[in-house]
């Protein structure tokens, strides 16, 4: 049950964070994957300044953070490249 809850909020913070960002998003599965990578960078960001999150709400705030994060990231590259 808490691995289908980490997708779900995956999603919704990859979905979110796409039109946060105003992208055209990278699709469904790359927004999950996005969401997930970017709960994890969110997460460990703002553990080293000693925020944690608790409840679902919380999770999803920190992984829409990371997923912004980690589209902003992934734009520079882009541009680079």
């Amino acid at each position: 049950m808490h691995l289908l809850w980490t997708i779900i909020i995956g999603g919704i913070a990859g979905w979110l964070a796409g039109k946060i960002m105003r992208g055209d998003g990278f699709g469904v599965i790359v927004d999950i994957i996005v969401g997930l990578v970017g709960g994890w960078v969110g997460g460990s960001i703002l553990g080293w300044f000693g925020v944690h999150s608790g409840g679902i709400i919380g999770r999803l705030i920190i992984a829409i953070v990371g997923a912004i994060i980690l589209i902003w990231i992934i734009r520079l590259i882009r541009k680079v490249i």
